[in-house]
């Protein structure tokens, strides 16, 4: 039961960071964002709604084609990904608290420490083992039926939506191509931190129930 909270906390956790860190980077978006938040932007300003309202539709798409083509990919983790992520972004920046862009160095900090937040919130919540989400399983999909690694899957996917973002309007400067080169090393390094901290919480409740 312990170790089923744990993951669930991580999992939770891990999305309010991403969240928030997307928030943080919204704000100076002139700046560039990650290819997929550039999307929602792009779609936000064309077509209204809120950004994460997109992020929630493109979600439950992603989701819908994981269904049809590998369901396997498809868990209560995804589900949760798809449906939280967009309100949670919405909330944060509804709430009007974070930083405005000064247009200034400042605004390089605030970006770089979005990152920051939103690189160990995927290790925070992918280390929970619930589920990873449907952008995660629609590269994996892609990866799998065009026998690419999963590495030039993200890149190949990632390049589309970015071109779509482009188009669309969206945010798309110079930072945007810096984002994977930052996060990723990031995101692998909570992954295995995290990962590790749940696995001895795990074992210590064990070597207590033992005795």
């Amino acid at each position: 039961m312990r170790e089923k909270v744990v993951q669930y906390v991580f999992f939770f956790s891990g999305l309010i960071l991403i969240a928030f860190g997307n928030a943080l980077a919204v704000k100076v978006k002139f700046l560039g964002l990650n290819p997929w938040e550039a999307l929602n932007v792009a779609l936000f300003q064309k077509f209204g709604l809120t950004i994460g309202a997109w992020s929630t539709i493109i979600g439950l798409l992603l989701l819908v084609v994981a269904l049809f083509v590998k369901r396997t990919y498809v868990n209560i983790g995804t589900v949760l990904n798809a449906l939280l992520l967009g309100p949670m972004l919405d909330v944060f920046l509804w709430l009007d608290y974070l930083p405005d862009a000064t247009h200034t160095p400042l605004d390089y900090v605030i970006l770089a420490f979005a990152i920051l937040l939103a690189g160990l919130g995927g290790g925070l919540y992918v280390s929970g083992g619930v589920g990873a989400g449907p952008r995660d399983g629609f590269m994996l999909i892609i990866a799998e039926n065009t026998k690419l690694s999963v590495s030039r899957a993200r890149v190949a996917v990632e390049l589309v939506v970015l071109a779509i973002s482009y188009f669309l309007g969206g945010p798309v400067f110079i930072v945007t191509f810096f984002y994977t080169l930052l996060q990723s090393p990031i995101f692998q390094v909570s992954l295995k931190f995290f990962g590790r901290l749940r696995m001895s919480l795990t074992e210590k409740w064990q070597v207590q129930e033992a005795n």
